[in-house]
């Protein structure tokens, strides 16, 4: 149900008030590639800190996993069906062309009113779809959203690519968003967002039902991604500490897109941002692209590092290139 706001209201924040995730039963570790392609344990974890990732069984979809994740943090927030009236699945990795991936996670799910739709900006999706929700909580148009990150990037990677198939794994993650009085500073403070398409060759699908009729397979230049990710992207953290007036200082968090740990390192370095606040999960998850945020933020939230009132900064940079960061007082 929609919240009428009047000019005499106070002012909204869009709260983060459950997290939720899921990833495929399937394990695959570094070891277990070595027999597919021409790599080694070592040469994995030495260049992206990896050690292994998930991937999806044929029956784990993009929606399944999306919709396992929801559940999960539905639970965590209290809350049932009745309780959403958005849902927004940040992927790249869709079940069908359409209906979108979440029209199928709002049905799986019993919620029967409201507005459901996918966003896509590939691995800064999650972060483009809290700045997309908040937009809709802060206005009075949804008073909660069930805001997703779901990828099976397993189905479009190239596995006789090494260096690029060693990367990925699939997973969802998941937050409940809700439309609060400015009370206690909780809830998403700032945004900035920035997509630039002169780069789409660095990081591309081959493929799509518009060009080619098919699939298509995931292209990367990864020296270039590394280039731009830890040159240009923090541009979005400056826009958004400036936004705030904090400073790396403030930050209890940095949870950013799970993509490689030298680029995570190296941006955190730059920026100022003490290496013990970064939250780090690609060791264990790989590089699963829009699902990366949020699988973190679950992870640190059932694990105790995330506590109320706590200053987290996401950030992430997708193919396009589409990158982007928030800061939410947890």
């Amino acid at each position: 149900m929609s919240v009428l706001r009047t000019d005499s209201s106070p002012a909204l924040r869009s709260v983060i008030v459950g997290t939720g995730s899921s990833l495929p039963e399937q394990v695959v570790t570094n070891a277990a590639l070595t027999g597919r392609v021409d790599t080694s344990d070592e040469w994995i974890v030495q260049r992206t800190g990896i050690r292994q990732r998930h991937i999806a069984a044929a029956d784990e979809t993009t929606s399944v996993l999306g919709t396992r994740a929801a559940r999960a943090a539905l639970a965590d927030a209290g809350l049932g069906a009745q309780d959403i009236d958005l849902v927004i699945c940040a992927t790249s990795t869709p079940d069908h062309t359409f209906p979108a991936t979440a029209t199928q996670i709002q049905a799986a799910l019993g919620i029967h009113q409201g507005a459901a739709f996918d966003l896509q900006a590939v691995c800064a999706g999650f972060v483009f779809a809290v700045s997309t929700a908040d937009k809709f909580l802060t206005t009075g148009a949804a008073r909660r959203a069930l805001v997703i990150g779901a990828e099976t990037f397993s189905r479009i990677v190239d596995w006789e690519d090494r260096t690029t198939c060693v990367l990925f794994g699939d997973g969802a993650g998941a937050v409940v968003l809700e439309a609060r009085d400015d009370a206690d500073g909780r809830g998403v403070l700032c945004a900035s967002l920035r997509s630039d398409g002169r780069h789409r060759e660095k990081l591309y699908v081959d493929g799509g039902p518009g060009s080619t009729g098919t699939t298509g397979r995931l292209r990367m230049e990864g020296r270039e991604v590394f280039r731009f990710a830890v040159g240009q992207v923090t541009d979005v953290i400056a826009d958004v500490f400036a936004q705030a007036g904090v400073t790396a200082a403030d930050l209890d968090w940095f949870v950013p897109h799970q993509a490689n740990r030298r680029i995570i390192e190296a941006s955190a370095d730059k920026l100022g941002i003490a290496r013990d606040k970064i939250v780090l999960t690609v060791d264990r998850h790989g590089n699963t692209s829009a699902a990366s945020i949020p699988l973190a933020l679950d992870v640190a939230r059932r694990d105790g590092r995330l506590r109320a009132g706590d200053l987290v900064m996401i950030e992430a940079i997708g193919g396009g290139f589409s990158w982007g960061a928030a800061l939410i007082r947890w």
